[in-house]
């Protein structure tokens, strides 16, 4: 496992679009994603262990995000060939245990992640109901420890951002396993 660390948010930065597949065999893409306020992007994947720590409160987070108006979903980028455990029908199985609340879809090609600058998972793009990007970071400080007690940096910058359009100028860039790009 290689530890990666996202880059600075570029405030402003447009949302790619986009149109992939999701474990519940429907089409989903930016736009059918995004709530009133805005939409999170975010690059998940199973067999992450900084993914498996927070899972359970993104998915409680993303809950009450919704009721703020911001939409969200999961793309799973990794080469599925050399990394089996993160192959649809996984994405499935976990999506189903965690009732996510949110589309998880599938990103084959890699193509969504090399256009949105993707390094690692979990790595998160929080965007306002223009759709222009107002936070690149951490979920929260625990990384892979799952500390239930640390402040949850990532609802609070979404909740801003769906209360004022704007993202606080300081962040912390989120850690991760490499995303698994394919030979």
């Amino acid at each position: 496992m290689v530890a990666l660390t996202t880059p600075i948010c570029d405030f402003g930065w447009p949302a790619p679009d986009f149109s992939l597949p999701g474990v519940d065999d429907r089409l989903h893409s930016l736009a059918s994603a995004s709530g009133a306020q805005g939409v999170l992007v975010m690059f998940l994947c199973n067999h992450c262990p900084y993914v498996q720590a927070i899972l359970p409160r993104l998915t409680e987070d993303c809950r009450q995000l919704r009721a703020s108006g911001i939409g969200a979903i999961a793309v799973m980028s990794n080469d599925t060939d050399a990394y089996p455990d993160d192959a649809l029908p996984n994405m499935r199985a976990l999506a189903a245990r965690l009732d996510f609340p949110f589309p998880y879809v599938l990103d084959a090609t890699q193509e969504v992640a090399r256009a949105y600058g993707a390094v690692c998972t979990p790595d998160f793009f929080g965007f306002n109901a223009r759709r222009e990007l107002q936070y690149r970071g951490r979920f929260d400080a625990s990384g892979a420890r799952a500390d239930p007690d640390a402040r949850r940096e990532l609802r609070a910058a979404m909740l801003q951002i769906a209360q004022t359009g704007r993202g606080q100028e300081e962040q912390f860039a989120s850690i991760g396993c490499s995303l698994k790009w394919r030979a």
